[in-house]
Formats: C-alpha cells, sequence, structure tokens
C-alpha cells in the first residue's frame, strides 16, 4: 500500500489496519504532488515527514517510496542518503528490479507500470469494465509467466480503492488473483519482500 504522509497524519487508522493485515505502508510522497521542481531543502524535508508520519502511525518506518510522477533529479539520492529506504518505484523502464550503487549502500529500482494498472479506468477510459481490464492484465501475465520459465520476471498491478474497489470492477480483481494463484511457482508478494529477494540474490551492480 502506497500512502502519502499527510494523508496518514490526518487518517492513522486506515494505515493500522493495513499494516495489522500484513501490507506493507510504502511512502507515496507527503501529498499528491510532483517533486520535479522542488528546491533540495524542501524535498528533504518532505521525506522526513512522510517517513516520520508514517513511522509514528504503524509502529514501522516505510522501506519504499514512489513519488507522484515526476521526481526531481535528486529525489533519489536524497533517499539514499535518509538511510532507510530499500527501494523507490520512480522508474517505469522495466519488467525486473535493478540495483544502484551508492558508495557501499545498494538501492533497488522497482520498476512501476502504468498500463497494467486501474487508473486507465478513469485517465484514459482504456478499460470500460472488469472484463476488460482482467482480460488485458492476465494476457500481460501469460506472457510473463511464459518468459519466466527461463529467466525470473516481475509483474506489477497498480491498484486504487477508489478505483478497483466499485461493485462493477472488484470482481475484474477476484479473476485476476484465483488465475495467477492456480499457476505453479507464482510468488504474489509485496514489494518490499521483493527488494530484500533481489538484494539477497543479486551480484553487486558494476
Amino acid at each position: 500500500m502506497s500512502a502519502c504522509g499527510r494523508a496518514v497524519e490526518r487518517l492513522p487508522r486506515l494505515a493500522q489496519d493495513a499494516s495489522r493485515h500484513g501490507h506493507e505502508i510504502a511512502a507515496h510522497g507527503w501529498r499528491w504532488e510532483s517533486h520535479a521542481g522542488m528546491s533540495e531543502d524542501k524535498e528533504r524535508q518532505r521525506i522526513a515527514w512522510t517517513v516520520a508520519a508514517i513511522a509514528k502511525a504503524t509502529g514501522v518506518r516505510p522501506v519504499g517510496w514512489h513519488t507522484r510522477a515526476p521526481a526531481s533529479p535528486n529525489t533519489r539520492r536524497l533517499l539514499v542518503e535518509e538511510g532507510g529506504f530499500l527501494y523507490d518505484s520512480d522508474a517505469y523502464n522495466d519488467d525486473l528490479p535493478y540495483t544502484l550503487a551508492y558508495g557501499q549502500r545498494r538501492h533497488v529500482v522497482m520498476p512501476y507500470a502504468f498500463d497494467t494498472n486501474d487508473m486507465q479506468f478513469q485517465t484514459t477510459n482504456r478499460f470500460r469494465g472488469a472484463s476488460d481490464f482482467a482480460d488485458y492484465v492476465l494476457e500481460a501475465f501469460e506472457w510473463l509467466y511464459r518468459e519466466g520459465l527461463h529467466a525470473p520476471k516481475m509483474m506489477s498491478i497498480g491498484l486504487h480503492l477508489r478505483v478497483i474497489g466499485r461493485p462493477g470492477r472488484i470482481g475484474a480483481l477476484e479473476r485476476i488473483l484465483s488465475t495467477m494463484r492456480a499457476k505453479d511457482d507464482v510468488w504474489i508478494a509485496r514489494r518490499d519482500e521483493i527488494a530484500r529477494h533481489w538484494l539477497a540474490r543479486m551480484p553487486e551492480p558494476k
């Protein structure tokens, strides 16, 4: 679950409930704002506020970050300098995680995806109904599953409570999850779990 710090501060019960049910609470910025053009000092402050709000509400500091696009040229460096983040999702350029080296630290980039994302119901009207969304996501999944027979693959599905949670859409998620769970060797994981898995098994970046 990605959450803005100010939203968590104002309504901590939602983050607490998600955390109790085993979900990762990742940082989604302080407010729903782009960091492009933001000064370095202001951005550093926004990151600190977000970490503090989530940690206070849930008792667990966030280890993942995703800026409302676009990020600033400083965002990733500031996240690494902050010291507590394992990964960020400020990339849309791959189907696999990758690591970057910052001195002695390894930072995981966990790409996000906009095509397998329920926001397309509202921003582009690409999906007319639940079947459109489920068909598209499962076609992507089947392709990556075939490729995964020879090399690992990751699939990112973006979901928003206010979008997928509607009665005419939630059936798509049920169909997607039931189809995936019926396959062998499929891991439906939190992004922090994937980041730790990647760090433990991938070689050091050059």
